[in-house]
């Protein structure tokens, strides 16, 4: 008997809903419906994992069976009833996105970092669901002044599989020379559009060169089919993947072009790094000790804010998606 799936659900929900839903409302239809608990799902956001299944299955399935309506927040609707939407429909949906983005978001950059590490830590889309740990690297605090910016990421993270594997395994692996360690470079702004990209992305290429993947993060992109063109064509050649934080709608946050995966470090500017800047000396020093003792000892990084909804209203002042 066929697993009853997420996107199982979603589609029978959609089939008796007269207007396209966000996966909250999808989840909350089907819970009402007592659809949910067919379901066989541990997670404790099982709506999250829901909502990231029907992006990942829109973005990469030429034959998904669902359609996104809308950005901010996304909704969705099933393909085979798109002629059934109306053009009241699409206008009301357009007008709630104009009003949601029409103030200026009053927070700063680094207030965006806890929203980073939440989406590498228990997003499903990045690194295969698997926990990225992340750490802030202050340009600040660098000995050498002028061009932090340009050496310097904003944040690094790593993934070690020792909550995935045996010990034996891990130090097999270690003994074999294949290492499992990855480690990640983010550059994060809170907007890109036609004013900032370029400096922005070959700001993440100058500061990425010495990690396996390395990224460039905004909270607002510009929607427009030529700008996100250019975005994709500069992802392409340079492997710098591109990740929007949605702070409205925390797991509709996605990876909209993906990492080209360097499988040699470049560990003479990672010796560079290191003699410029304590916090990443430091973070390379703890990741060697959870590798060594295979525990992974997450007070050393960037907290995960498990009530991260409190914290984008209190810090972002921004009412998310419910």
């Amino acid at each position: 008997m066929p697993v009853y799936s997420f996107l199982d659900l979603a589609c029978d929900v959609l089939k008796t809903s007269p207007i396209p839903l966000t996966y909250q409302e999808i989840w909350q239809l089907g819970s009402d419906n007592e659809l949910t608990a067919k379901i066989r799902t541990s997670g404790k956001t099982p709506w999250a994992s829901m909502g990231a299944q029907l992006y990942v299955d829109v973005r990469d399935n030429k034959q998904s069976q669902f359609i996104k309506v809308g950005k901010r927040p996304a909704r969705f609707f099933l393909a085979e009833r798109e002629q059934e939407l109306t053009e009241d429909v699409i206008t009301g949906i357009e007008k709630e996105e104009q009003n949601t983005g029409s103030a200026k978001p009053k927070y700063h950059e680094r207030d965006l970092h806890p929203l980073l590490t939440y989406f590498v830590y228990s997003n499903p889309s990045f690194n295969r669901g698997r926990p990225i740990y992340t750490k802030t690297i202050f340009h600040e605090k660098s000995r050498k002044n002028g061009y932090n910016e340009w050496i310097h990421p904003d944040m690094v993270g790593f993934y070690l599989p020792v909550e995935d594997w045996k010990a034996e395994v891990i130090e097999f692996n270690r003994l074999s020379d294949n290492n499992s360690l990855r480690l990640y470079s983010f550059e994060l702004k809170k907007s890109l559009d036609q004013s900032n990209y370029r400096e922005s992305f070959f700001q993440a290429v100058s500061n990425s060169s010495w990690a396996h993947e390395g990224y460039l993060v905004a909270a607002n992109i510009l929607q427009n089919d030529d700008f996100l063109s250019e975005l994709d064509r500069l992802a392409s050649s340079f492997g710098i993947g591109i990740i929007q934080l949605d702070p409205a709608d925390i797991d509709a946050s996605s990876i909209l072009y993906p990492a080209r995966r360097r499988e040699i470090l470049d560990r003479e500017t990672i010796n560079k790094l290191c003699e410029q800047n304590r916090d990443f000396e430091k973070f390379l020093q703890d990741v060697k000790i959870d590798y060594e003792s295979k525990r992974i000892h997450g007070q050393e990084y960037d907290e995960v804010q498990r009530e991260i909804k409190c914290y984008i209203r209190s810090k972002l002042q921004i009412d998310m998606q419910e």
